[in-house]
């Protein structure tokens, strides 16, 4: 409990801090507003360490593309995903909920950094009108587009389907897709207090190539993720 407790409260001055001294990238280079979400990862890090000896192994760094276009597939159960992957692919743009764009400041930042949303009440259909906005994001090659295929955290023991979008991603742009499992939420479940002397596994699994027919495409791309976290849990 008072370990938690520190946490959260260096933890958040912390995030806090680094959203006002970055305000002036606002009006400069998305580059600088990156930058600052980087800086958030890597004091995630430092926190997660400092206060609850939680210690952070990345697998499969060599399965990232260096010479091609990908996005990223990731499973969702905290909110040490969002800041983190920062860390591993710098110019990351992540697919999101509508609601988070409306938090002062840092929905500003979002939206500097070509972030997308999701209104989750429509249909997926519906929702990926936005093709035109995923697009600009993909032609930039310094981007890494993110989506949490599960919508929104789950428990570390759910193994729910996967909603579809990232499929009309992978059809619309013949583009290649790679799977990330990491399983936070053992440590930082949802809702819940965190726990001390854990470790947190990034799991970067091999790419995908396009061309697959959608429905198979989908099942392995949930299947690889699941039994990933099976493993690392």
């Amino acid at each position: 409990m008072i370990r938690n407790i520190f946490f959260f409260l260096f933890f958040y001055l912390g995030i806090i801090l680094i959203s006002i001294l970055f305000i002036p990238t606002l009006f400069f280079s998305k580059r600088c507003v990156h930058f600052g979400g980087r800086l958030m990862g890597i004091w995630t890090r430092i926190c997660l360490k400092l206060f609850l000896n939680v210690g952070i192994t990345v697998k499969g760094l060599e399965n990232i593309p260096c010479d091609k276009k990908y996005f990223v597939v990731c499973s969702h159960q905290s909110m040490f995903e969002t800041f983190f992957l920062q860390t591993i692919f710098y110019s990351s743009v992540f697919i999101l909920k509508k609601e988070l764009m409306k938090i002062p400041l840092f929905g500003a930042y979002l939206k500097k950094m070509g972030c997308v949303s999701i209104d989750r009440d429509k249909i997926s259909k519906e929702n990926l009108g936005f093709t035109g906005l995923v697009e600009k994001v993909l032609d930039d090659k310094k981007n890494t587009l993110i989506i949490f295929p599960q919508g929104t955290r789950k428990d570390f023991k759910d193994r729910s389907k996967f909603k579809k979008g990232f499929t009309r991603i992978y059809k619309d742009f013949q583009i290649s897709c790679l799977p990330i499992a990491i399983n936070s939420g053992k440590t930082w479940p949802k809702s819940s207090f965190l726990k001390s002397n854990q470790s947190i596994t990034i799991s970067i699994l091999k790419c995908l190539e396009p061309g697959q027919e959608l429905e198979q495409f989908s099942t392995q791309v949930e299947s690889l993720i699941y039994k990933e976290l099976d493993l690392i849990n």
